[in-house]
């Protein structure tokens, strides 16, 4: 398993392929410019910068442009741990929740150190046959270190066991 999520990691190191990932993927991300800061089994960090697609009328990152980078802090952990799992494992997003704490200007950063937490439910579900769901954390800070953003994105996993 963690052979695999290796592959995703040097896969996605690339940045034209994460790109491209989020063009195929989640072209709403792709076109506010959010960008992978780092990828690890434990932690990951996707960040967003202030600019004129991302802005609000509060010379601010707009809420929905901040919900993204987040998501996908906790998401990508999702999908690397699932990269090429036998057996396949569906993911679903069940639940999110979030506060936003500073007016968001600049490069926000986001980062999960969830991985473990993701990697036990996944097996989880494997090893029971059952739904496993993960409360994921995701932490928004500008270039100061500021937390300007503090969510919480539950994604449910489901092994897909062919009878």
């Amino acid at each position: 398993m963690s052979s695999n999520f290796l592959t995703f990691k040097k896969k996605l190191a690339n940045a034209l392929v994460f790109r491209t990932f989020l063009l195929t993927k989640v072209p709403a991300a792709f076109f506010a410019g959010v960008r992978l800061e780092k990828l690890e089994m434990e932690e990951s960090a996707i960040s967003v910068q202030y600019n004129w697609f991302t802005k609000n009328p509060f010379r601010s990152v707009y809420f929905a442009v901040l919900l993204m980078p987040a998501e996908i802090s906790t998401g990508i952990l999702c999908i690397g741990y699932l990269y090429k799992r036998t057996p396949a494992v569906s993911m679903l997003l069940v639940h999110t929740e979030g506060d936003f704490l500073k007016k968001a200007t600049g490069k926000i950063v986001f980062t999960c150190t969830d991985g473990m937490l993701v990697s036990n439910a996944i097996n989880k579900a494997v090893s029971t046959g059952e739904a496993t769901a993960v409360r994921c954390h995701s932490i928004g800070k500008n270039e100061k270190e500021e937390i300007v953003a503090d969510f919480y994105f539950t994604w449910s996993f489901k092994a897909r066991i062919k009878a």
